[in-house]
This record gives C-alpha cells, sequence and structure tokens, in this order.
C-alpha cells in the first residue's frame, strides 16, 4: 500500500482515477489512502483542488460502471444458481430486486457514503437494470461528497506537513474517522426519513388520484 501510494503521488491525476476505480469496485482499497494525499498535494500548490475532487469522482464512477455491467453481464441466471452462497437466495433477491427498482436511487446514492457498502452498491442497480444516466448522477452525487471530505480534511491539516507516508495518512484518518462517518450516518439516515416521507405522501395522492 506504501508503495500504491507513493505511486499515486508520482502519477498525480491519472493516479487518482486508477486507484479510485479501484475502490468503486470491488477490489478492497481504501479511498482515504488516495484522497486525503490528494488535499495535502492541493495544500502545497502540487494539485488543482477541484481537478483533484473531479478525478476522484471520475474514477468513482468507472469503477462503479464496471461492477454495474459485471452484474449486468451475470445477470439472475448468476444469482438463481449462485446467489445461495452469497446469503441472497432467490425469494430474498426477488425482493431486494423489486425494492432497487422503486427506490434505486435514493439506496444509491447514500449507499456511497457508506463504508463497506459503497463497493458494492453498484451490483443490484446492474441486476435491476438501473437507468444509466440515473445511476450515473446519483452515484456521482455520493461519490462527490464523499471524496470532497476526504480532500478537504487532507487540505486542512496538509498546510504544515510535508510528509505524505501511509503512517500519516493512517494517523489523519484515524484522527477524523469516527466523526465523519458519524456525520455521514446521521446525514444518510436524514436523507432517508425525508425520502420516505416524501414517498408516501407521493403514493398517497396517486392513490387519492386514482
Amino acid at each position: 500500500m506504501e508503495f500504491i501510494l507513493n505511486l499515486a503521488q508520482q502519477i498525480g491525476y491519472l493516479g487518482i482515477i486508477s486507484l479510485m476505480f479501484l475502490e468503486s469496485s470491488f477490489f478492497p482499497f481504501p479511498s482515504e489512502v488516495v484522497m486525503i494525499p490528494a488535499g495535502m498535494l492541493v495544500a502545497q500548490g502540487k494539485m488543482d483542488i477541484w481537478m483533484a475532487i473531479f478525478m476522484g469522482i471520475l474514477g468513482s464512477w468507472l469503477g462503479a460502471l464496471f461492477n454495474y455491467y459485471l452484474a449486468l453481464w451475470l445477470g439472475r441466471p448468476f444469482i438463481a444458481r449462485y446467489g445461495r452462497y452469497f446469503f441472497l437466495p432467490g425469494k430474498k433477491f426477488n425482493k431486494v430486486e423489486t425494492f432497487f427498482l422503486k427506490h434505486g436511487e435514493i439506496s444509491t446514492f447514500t449507499g456511497r457514503l457508506i463504508p463497506v457498502i459503497r463497493q458494492y452498491i453498484s451490483f443490484p442497480a446492474g441486476l435491476a437494470r438501473m437507468n444509466i444516466v440515473l445511476f450515473l448522477l446519483f452515484t456521482g452525487l455520493g461519490a462527490g461528497l464523499w471524496v470532497s471530505i476526504l480532500v478537504f480534511i487532507g487540505y486542512g491539516v496538509g498546510k504544515n506537513l510535508e510528509d505524505i507516508s501511509l503512517d500519516v495518512v493512517r494517523n489523519i484518518w484515524h484522527q477524523y474517522s469516527m466523526e465523519v462517518t458519524l456525520l455521514l450516518l446521521l446525514f444518510c439516515a436524514l436523507t432517508i426519513g425525508i425520502y420516505t416521507l416524501w414517498y408516501r405522501k407521493s403514493a398517497i395522492k396517486k392513490s387519492a388520484d386514482d
């Protein structure tokens, strides 16, 4: 990981895209190791903050699309045959698919903000054949918020730090991870709560019109 971090610093924006592609797909790679150093490089005047954020979003899009089309390619026959090995037997998968068809947008957006889930939320989107434009929109919104948080953390502590090592990044993330995670979970809960109220109100109005 130290080698990858050093490589990312050397190849700059391309490194952000490549590593965020890995992070956004199903490879177990932490985005903190990519975007916090990017924020530190911004603080040192070696990167542009908006370019760093955009490249992080672009890498997230590419990784999410990889998962989306992988799920689309594997499709329902794969789930029907192997789903039970992933705690997703046929009946449960049908419920998940139905839920995602109705609530794919909010699920994609909030899923990008929750640890572990952010790497895998694209799979049900692909299986449910979610509209690709909406998928990219809500993936971009969620990934953009997450990437921006990490970049600004790196920027905030990187003004007086020249060393960008794995230990430094770990210490920075250890200092902020609990607060950031709790705030994001609260934000997701609030967002889902507002969405639920709106959805129920819309359903009642539609039922009354019918």
